[in-house]
């Protein structure tokens, strides 16, 4: 069991690598994995407000960001580290690289530190999927995907496993990425169409997800690519001088965000002016406000990933893994018999 330690408890913390999280998700499934991180995500937007919010601490270069992204619900506080970098892709590095940790409010001591690249995939893709059941039109059973990178094969799954897709069109500028989700996606259980355009792509889709990686103003989708009653996951845009959409496709949308002063800098509102009108996903959730009203409203969800969608995503994993050997306790807090006596700890390490 990974039960919190007392304060005089030598104190070890449940570490989880890259290896043993791959472990955990193939023993759970995949499909159960995001079915059920979607639900745990969707449980704390219904308590949103409990929560401390900021924009992530972000580190910009010309390189990319390195960021932290912290909250708390005023019992267990949690951070995700987190790069984007994307020339790392031209060096056989990933662009996305992150890991996090939860801690106990009362006492500060640390609970769980895990690896959390593998983590923000499916957290995102669950979010992607939460979003869209809530926004989407009933019935869509064709996604789009633009961008075929890191992110696609658990989009696809996402949105089959908790909303029933049944067709995915792929379509990347380099066509060894389309390729390589085709091929992963090959046993999904999935009708899988490789598409030589992005207009192609979209071609009978009720659901569009951008996700693409170039660390600049981009226009994946014009507004003449858009029809009526489609659902946009914009997922690439996240950080200042990163967009995937044309801004008139913003000025025909309903858009919904995360955390606005945060998706205000980094989305793809950053093209819109100060009182462009967006809603709070959290709002829609919760039924405060109505997503979708009508069969040809375009609805667009301005994801940029928010610390609320980490700190589920970590304490789901917690919970999975009491019961399990698919962790390493690790030796990282000192933690002296008399908590006066950091001194003597050492000294006796003679």
């Amino acid at each position: 069991m990974l039960a919190s330690p007392p304060p005089s408890a030598k104190a070890f913390v449940p570490f989880v690598s890259v290896e043993n999280m791959m472990r955990l998700v193939h023993r759970i499934g995949i499909e159960t994995v995001l079915v059920e991180l979607t639900d745990e995500i969707e449980a704390d937007f219904r308590r949103w407000q409990v929560f401390d919010k900021t924009p992530r601490v972000a580190s910009h270069s010309s390189d990319g960001v390195i960021e932290l992204m912290p909250t708390s619900d005023g019992e267990v506080y949690g951070f995700k580290y987190v790069n984007g970098h994307p020339k790392n892709m031209a060096h056989g590095l990933q662009t996305v690289t992150a890991f996090g940790l939860l801690a106990e409010v009362s006492t500060g001591y640390p609970v769980l530190l895990t690896e959390m690249t593998l983590l923000t995939a499916l957290r995102t893709a669950a979010t992607s999927a939460m979003a869209a059941r809530h926004l989407a039109r009933d019935g869509v059973k064709t996604m789009a995907m633009i961008g075929n990178g890191a992110q696609a094969e658990f989009q696809a799954l996402a949105m089959k496993a908790v909303l029933g897709i049944q067709n995915i069109r792929l379509y990347d500028i380099d066509p060894l990425a389309t390729e390589k989700a085709r091929r992963n996606l090959s046993s999904a259980g999935l009708n899988v169409i490789s598409c030589k355009t992005a207009q192609e792509a979209i071609e009978g889709a009720g659901i569009i997800t951008t996700c693409t990686a170039d660390k600049q103003y981009a226009t994946i989708l014009t507004d003449n690519m858009v029809g009526a009653g489609v659902h946009i996951n914009a997922i690439g845009g996240d950080c200042p001088g990163k967009t995937e959409l044309h801004r008139d496709i913003l000025l025909r949308a309903d858009t919904f965000v995360e955390y606005p002063p945060q998706t205000r800098i980094e989305g793809e509102i950053q093209q819109m002016p100060d009182d462009y009108p967006v809603t709070e996903l959290w709002k829609v959730v919760t039924g405060q406000v109505t997503g979708r009203h009508e069969a040809a409203q375009i609805t667009l969800f301005d994801s940029v990933g928010f610390a609320i969608e980490d700190f589920s995503a970590l304490r789901y994993i917690k919970r999975k893994l009491e019961g399990t050997d698919l962790y390493q306790d690790l030796d990282i807090i000192a933690d002296p018999d008399d908590p006066r006596d950091l001194f003597g700890m050492f000294q006796r390490a003679q």
